[in-house]
């Protein structure tokens, strides 16, 4: 398959801490926002994806050669009988002996699917839930034998014992989605690269009677972002989190956390969010944004087809990295959806593996879903992600958190987007901070460590 290279200022900044054997972690990425976030009622797109006898390489030998009837266990339930039909219609063009259904997830997915591995029931392809790295052998085959290891993304996330065992269906960063009109009707002629250009250009929103920032504030989980992604940008180390194993007062007003926090009170405090923040409306503002009524959304790129479907046009919705200091260089996280997996007890393992390799060289889905491409270096079809590529940002691909740091803030109770939404309205923010210090400290001497 023919690939594009990204822009020569297009660098991926790959963390050397990727490789996560048997890590006990079983989120798809517990440092960044994914898409099992939002609301199901939502249309946010979501995420996921053999047997080690199985030697043939599927996309490699002839599609004639390779039959069976495979079931797709999806959370796509808005593509069935549409996109997935055109998905099917193609690959039958070269495997035409292979026929692929589609099931329906119910609500919650990542519940469904482990119901369905406690029994034994899986489908040919799924996508991976919640569990231990070490359990992926037990449910799953391999896909090494696929011939993607060096060419995909995140491919340790979902490995185990130097198996391959889920390739990402996609990835997202975040940005700026924002309403072109709205900043040209404001007279903001370039988008912003430095953060004192970027409060400017909130300003001139703000003059227009345009909300310069639609936070989602009440709804808390669109401030993933600010508390997942920026902490660890802003510090220039993916592994951040992890750093917190070490620590006794890992949120600081001068760390990434306390850094990140302070972006958001300082576009309160100024008066670039919505009036009541309390009280904000996330269908709403997807109606809004597309409008022009706000400028602007911190999310992940997954959004921008949502905005436009929600009653605006793409050539009036664009993407940029969030200048979050005044270096005049940017930096966004890269963060995987949902991992495809292949059942190991298929009857149909080739089939399967075949299905889930046609789906991430040549269906197209990510630009469907606006993801970036899981293969490392194809360029995407999406106007917007052309535009935030262009801006020569680096991408510093996620590290999942350590099986430990996930221990001790459970145990701590540490929810971060509800510490910024503390943060953001106090009197006194460094209390926040000290408050959460406190319980980390505690949970962290509790179990040990």
């Amino acid at each position: 398959m023919k690939k594009k290279l990204f822009p020569l200022g297009f660098v991926i900044v790959t963390a050397l801490s990727l490789s996560l054997t048997g890590c006990g972690s079983g989120n798809n990425n517990n440092n960044a926002s994914t898409a099992t976030n939002e609301p199901a009622a939502s249309a946010k797109p979501d995420n996921s994806g053999g047997n080690a006898a199985a030697t043939t390489e599927p996309a490699a030998a002839g599609g004639a050669d390779i039959s069976g009837k495979i079931t797709f266990l999806t959370n796509r339930t808005d593509m069935i009988g549409k996109e997935y039909d055109e998905y099917v219609k193609r690959f039958n063009e070269k495997y035409p002996n292979i026929k692929v259904e589609f099931e329906a997830s119910q609500t919650d997915y990542n519940q469904q699917a482990k119901v369905r591995m406690a029994s034994g029931e899986l489908p040919d392809i799924m996508f991976i839930p919640t569990v231990p790295n070490s359990d992926l052998p037990k449910y799953f085959a391999p896909l090494d034998d696929l011939g993607l290891n060096d060419q995909i993304t995140f491919k340790d996330f979902k490995s185990n014992d130097g198996k391959l065992y889920g390739i990402t269906t996609g990835n997202s960063t975040s940005g700026i989605v924002y309403n072109k009109k709205a900043f040209a009707d404001a007279g903001i002629t370039e988008v912003p690269k430095t953060w004192d250009e970027f409060l400017a250009a909130c300003e001139k929103l703000k003059a227009k009677g345009i909300i310069p920032l639609a936070s989602n504030f009440k709804d808390k989980w669109p401030l993933n972002n600010w508390v997942y992604d920026m902490p660890r940008v802003i510090e220039g180390k993916a592994d951040f989190p992890n750093e917190k194993l070490n620590q006794e007062a890992p949120f600081t007003m001068d760390n990434g956390y306390g850094k990140a926090f302070s972006l958001l009170r300082e576009l309160n405090e100024k008066g670039y969010l919505e009036k009541d923040i309390n009280s904000t409306n996330w269908e709403q503002s997807k109606k809004d944004i597309a409008a022009g009524k706000f400028g602007m959304y911190f999310l992940g790129n997954w959004v921008i087809n949502q905005v436009i479907n929600a009653g605006t046009t793409s050539d009036n919705v664009g993407f940029f990295p969030l200048p979050y200091d005044n270096s005049g260089k940017t930096t966004a996280a890269l963060s995987p959806d949902f991992f495809y997996a292949v059942s190991k007890d298929s009857k149909n393992v080739d089939a399967a593996k075949a299905f889930v390799k046609w789906m991430i060289e040549e269906s197209g889905y990510e630009d469907f879903a606006g993801f970036l491409s899981p293969l490392k270096g194809k360029e995407s079809k999406l106007p917007q992600i052309q535009e935030f590529q262009a801006t020569g940002v680096q991408l510093q691909e996620a590290t999942p958190d350590e099986a430990k740091v996930t221990e001790i803030g459970n145990k701590a109770q540490v929810d971060l987007p509800a510490m910024l939404q503390e943060f953001v309205l106090a009197k006194d923010p460094q209390s926040v901070l000290e408050k959460w210090n406190k319980a980390w400290a505690k949970s962290k001497k509790d179990l040990g460590y």
